[in-house]
């Protein structure tokens, strides 16, 4: 906002999310300080606030509040955080063909796949859920770690690793949709 005339001004270009946000450029964030974060910038700055302002102030009220829900997702989702860092860092996020990942890992992957392509019901859905959770779960930990040792190319590795769960876990998530 404008200190003179308390006008909205228009978002930065590319601004950095944990600033926006008040966060500290950490892997290890607090959801619920987040959650305050977000629901007080869009208190302020949501377009149902602006529709009597001049279509300008309108303009940047939307701008400023999808930046806000980007920045949100991006921060609370452990695997779009770290990417976000590593980005911050100016280190490449790994690539789908980086074979960096070991052959296990990927046999890994492949089964859970398979089980994934023949579910017959949804006793074995919730086998697999439980599976990537628990999986996901030791990632982010090991991901908070390789962070805090400011060991970046093992959060890329690791953060390649959250990649190949994601894409199971949007697989379920489609299963679960009755087509």
């Amino acid at each position: 906002f404008c200190p003179g005339c308390q006008a909205l001004q228009p978002p930065v270009p590319r601004p950095d999310l944990f600033r926006l946000m008040d966060c500290d450029r950490s892997f290890r964030i607090d959801p619920e300080q987040l959650q305050r974060r977000f629901r007080s910038l869009q208190r302020a700055v949501h377009p149902d606030r602006f529709g009597q302002r001049p279509p300008k102030e309108q303009h940047y009220s939307e701008q400023h509040s999808s930046l806000i829900n980007k920045a949100y997702q991006t921060l609370l989702n452990p695997l779009s955080r770290g990417l976000y860092l590593l980005e911050l860092s100016g280190v490449e996020p790994a690539k789908e063909t980086d074979c960096d990942a070991d052959s296990e890992f990927l046999m890994g992957i492949l089964e859970i796949n398979e089980k994934l392509a023949e579910l017959k019901n949804e006793d074995n859905l919730e086998e697999i859920e439980t599976l990537i959770k628990v999986k996901q779960e030791q990632l982010t930990r090991e991901v908070t770690a390789a962070f805090e040792k400011d060991d970046l190319q093992e959060a890329k590795k690791l953060l390649g690793k959250m990649k190949y769960f994601a894409n199971i876990e949007d697989k379920l998530k489609a299963k679960k949709v009755p087509s």
